[in-house]
C-alpha cells in the first residue's frame, strides 16, 4: 500500500510515518519500491505502526517505544520485562504528578498572597510572589 492508504488506515499523518521511518522505527527496503520509486508499505509495516501508536497512546515516549520494539525484535520481550517497563513508567508518572501538585500548591499560595484590589495601602510590586520572590 502507498503512504496515503497507510496514513488513512493507521490514522497517522504521512509526515508522522515518514518521521518514524527516519527514526528507524519502521523500515522500507529498496526492493519495496514501485517502478515510479513510490514506496510500497507492507501489512507488516501497518501492524508495526499500529503497535507504535498503541504504545504511544499508553503514554510512552518515542525513545521508550523504540526500546520496547527493540526488545520485541530481539525476541527478548516477556511479560515480566514489559511489566517492568510499565512499572517504571507508572513510577515516573507518579513522581511527575507529585511535582505538579507541589507547583500547583505553590501557585495557589502565591495567588492568596497577591494584593487584592481592595488593599490600596500596598503596591503591587511589593506583594506579588512572582515579582518579589520570598526568601
Amino acid at each position: 500500500m502507498l503512504i496515503g492508504e497507510l496514513s488513512e488506515r493507521t490514522g497517522l499523518s504521512k509526515d508522522t510515518i515518514r518521521f518514524y521511518e527516519k527514526q528507524g522505527l519502521i523500515t522500507v527496503d529498496r526492493k519495496e519500491r514501485r517502478q515510479n520509486n513510490y514506496k510500497e508499505y507492507s501489512e507488516e509495516t501497518f501492524q508495526r505502526l499500529m503497535s507504535i501508536k498503541w504504545i504511544k497512546n499508553m503514554g510512552f515516549t518515542l525513545n521508550e517505544v523504540s526500546e520496547v520494539l527493540d526488545m520485541i525484535d530481539a525476541n527478548e520481550a516477556t511479560c515480566q520485562n514489559i511489566a517492568d517497563k510499565i512499572a517504571e513508567k507508572v513510577n515516573r508518572i507518579d513522581n511527575k504528578i507529585k511535582e505538579l501538585l507541589q507547583v500547583r500548591t505553590m501557585l495557589l499560595n502565591g495567588l492568596k498572597t497577591c494584593c487584592s484590589t481592595s488593599n490600596t495601602n500596598v503596591s503591587n510590586e511589593n506583594c506579588c510572589p512572582i515579582i518579589v520572590p520570598k526568601d
